[in-house]
């Protein structure tokens, strides 16, 4: 039986994947700061009769994963797929950028996948075969105000991506994007209570602003995103890699 490694996966799109990979008969080991969240999404894949692990990690630590991957080999066994889908968002005006906010961003939606992916990797050559999925975001392709640190990020995310599947690809390991627009998550609620509170929108209007981004006036689903994640894991996907895939509603046409 593979192992897949979801990190960011107590709520949101993480869980989501995660479900969706243990209901494929994938032993799924769940990562996240909150141990309760996570714990609460393996009792949930344990109740439909997956097997799954809960290991805590705060993925912008390299001592924190080391040991996380220490754990789940022990419980879990070697890791063949891994969704980097921990992460963050903000914004503020570039002038007057809050740097620790810059670091912050940066540290969680790109520095950790490059933590996370160099402490799996290995596992995946030995195998000579492996998943890699990055959850990267419309914003690794277009840029948007207010949005410095985030869209480096984002950017970031997909430049990796690309690196590491032509390194990889002798290996017989594929390396992916997926690029969500706004996703209905704890995170975009976030974001609306922002935009709540800088711009006096209700929240009706706020959601209904996000919304409009999209052609199809609407925000995007975390199963949406999840039903991506497994066809780049299939065999029938193994000529798929360096590709940054949008669910995105027709937002970004290219």
């Amino acid at each position: 039986m593979k192992t897949a490694w979801v990190t960011g996966a107590g709520k949101g799109i993480g869980k989501a994947i995660a479900l969706a990979i243990a209901a494929r008969g994938i032993r799924v080991a769940v990562s996240a700061r909150t141990a309760s969240d996570i714990e609460n999404v393996a009792q949930e894949i344990r109740a439909g009769g997956g097997e799954a692990c809960a290991v805590a990690c705060d993925v912008t630590q390299p001592d924190a994963i080391a040991n996380a991957v220490a754990q789940m080999r022990a419980q879990c066994g070697a890791v063949t797929i891994l969704v980097n889908n921990a992460g963050v968002a903000g914004s503020h005006k570039f002038l007057g950028h809050d740097d620790a906010l810059w670091h912050k961003i940066l540290d969680t939606n790109l520095n950790s996948v490059y933590y996370v992916t160099k402490a799996v990797a290995p596992m995946m050559v030995e195998a000579n075969w492996g998943r890699i999925i990055n959850i990267a975001s419309v914003a690794s392709k277009v840029g948007a105000k207010y949005t410095a640190a985030y869209t480096a990020s984002k950017h970031g995310v997909l430049g990796l991506t690309r690196a590491l599947a032509a390194e990889f690809v002798g290996n017989n390991i594929t390396v992916n994007a997926i690029c969500p627009a706004y996703v209905d998550t704890p995170m975009t609620d976030a974001t609306v209570v922002n935009m709540m509170t800088r711009s006096k929108m209700s929240e009706t209007d706020a959601r209904a602003y996000l919304a409009k981004l999209s052609p199809q006036n609407r925000l995007i689903t975390s199963e949406e995103v999840a039903h991506v994640a497994l066809m780049l894991i299939d065999d029938e996907a193994r000529g798929i890699t360096g590709q940054a895939i949008n669910v995105d509603g027709g937002m970004v046409m290219f």
